[in-house]
């Protein structure tokens, strides 16, 4: 029996790498888009419930403590089932923050039309990208810092914008998140693909906030065009 050439046993232990890196990032995947899908019909019933019992929105406040303690405590138990319980308390909490929302744009004219135009805009435009990124496994990692200093402009500007009302800068604010979260979708999505995040629970977090993030935005654009129609 001859041993194995180096180049050849380096190009077999390459292989068996790669092989293993792929089966990974599929698992990601699959458990990812199986939580994701839970989630965002766990949020959908939840913001469905909050419109119909006509719930008062919690206020900025409470928003952001609810929603940055949650993802605090998503982020440090996300290697046990605690993460889960989480994921679900976190998805839960914006849904009934969305509820309100939701509710006052139905209120509005042409209301029911603006809320479906958002939503069906905001899978397409989820579907399009992350179809896009898993197709061509293109590595969109070189997004990462221009999106979290994006993020960051975005998120303070958003609240300069509530503060001292000005609904020039929420629309324009609004606009920006929209091309943001397009990025992070088409980012995370290259991240699992990459082997840059390996845990489901935070790839599933950050896409649901994407698409959060996606549709108000959408909902708050469309619903100004549609006032002015």
């Amino acid at each position: 029996m001859h041993p194995m050439h180096p180049v050849n046993a380096a190009q077999a232990g390459a292989a068996s790498q790669s092989a293993a890196a792929t089966f990974a990032a599929n698992k990601v995947i699959r458990n990812t888009y199986m939580l994701l899908s839970a989630t965002l019909l766990f949020s959908a019933l939840v913001a469905m419930a909050s419109a119909v019992l006509k719930l008062p929105h919690p206020g900025l406040i409470i928003t952001l403590v609810g929603y940055f303690g949650l993802l605090f405590l998503t982020s440090k138990f996300r290697d046990n089932g605690l993460g889960l319980g989480f994921v679900f308390a976190l998805t839960g909490f914006m849904g009934y923050t969305l509820g309100p929302i939701i509710s006052h744009y139905l209120g509005l004219a042409n209301g029911g039309q603006t809320v479906a135009m958002a939503m069906g805009l905001t899978g397409a435009i989820f579907l399009g990208l992350s179809g896009y990124a898993l197709t061509t496994r293109k590595n969109f990692s070189f997004m990462g810092g221009f999106l979290m200093v994006g993020i960051i402009m975005g998120f303070v500007a958003s609240l300069a914008a509530v503060f001292f009302e000005l609904p020039g800068l929420s629309l324009a604010v609004s606009a920006m998140f929209v091309l943001l979260m397009s990025g992070l979708i088409l980012y995370e999505t290259s991240n699992i693909i990459h082997g840059g995040e390996t845990n489901y629970i935070m790839a599933t977090v950050t896409l649901f906030v994407s698409i959060f993030n996606l549709f108000t935005s959408l909902l708050q654009l469309l619903g100004f065009i549609n006032s002015d129609e």
